[in-house]
């Protein structure tokens, strides 16, 4: 069974447990806590995946860094992959946990790409476009790209609407070539 097929059962028993507790929201901000861990700890990540660390040592690496600052829920994952041998999934799970949190709970995720920082009032424009689009709540992440040279690009799901002066210069060079 490949590990995707593994990571997502894992998953889906996580938030069906985390529903019945009533503690979707703080499992599902422990996994984003996780996943920020392991983004800024490529050490750490490494450490959980190499098959030849001790499933003991590893056990102890989360309880110390986790046991206290997340839900009891989500701790009991981590203890039964420790005993399981399963630790390099911990970050596969993660992911699959949040696509079924924003699935669960009808949020459209959507990505903004511009030159400088948002405003607030463009900001609420953005969520206002894509809520009206998809009729779901939105959840907008905002990036910075210097190269844009001005306009935007909005990604929501496999649409991408593209307005930027690079996309204008290429669109010109391909005219002219």
């Amino acid at each position: 069974m490949s590990d995707a097929v593994v990571a997502y059962r894992y998953a889906k028993a996580l938030i069906d447990f985390a529903i019945e507790q009533k503690v979707v929201e703080d499992v599902n901000n422990d996994m984003k806590f996780f996943t920020d861990v392991c983004e800024q700890n490529s050490e750490f990540e490494a450490v959980m995946a190499n098959p030849i660390v001790r499933h003991d040592k590893k056990r102890t690496i989360l309880k110390n860094i986790f046991e206290s600052r997340v839900n009891p829920v989500t701790y009991s994952i981590f203890d039964v992959l420790t005993r399981k041998n399963r630790e390099s999934l911990i970050r596969s799970i993660a992911s699959e946990f949040q696509k079924l949190y924003v699935k669960l709970n009808n949020i459209e995720q959507a990505i903004v790409t511009t030159v400088e920082p948002l405003t607030a009032a463009q900001r609420e424009e953005f969520i206002k476009i894509v809520k009206d689009a998809s009729g779901m709540t939105v959840e907008l992440e905002e990036r910075i790209d210097k190269e844009l040279i001005g306009g935007y690009v909005l990604r929501v799901g496999d649409t991408q609407i593209d307005t930027s002066v690079r996309k204008k210069i290429n669109d010109l060079k391909l005219e002219l070539a």
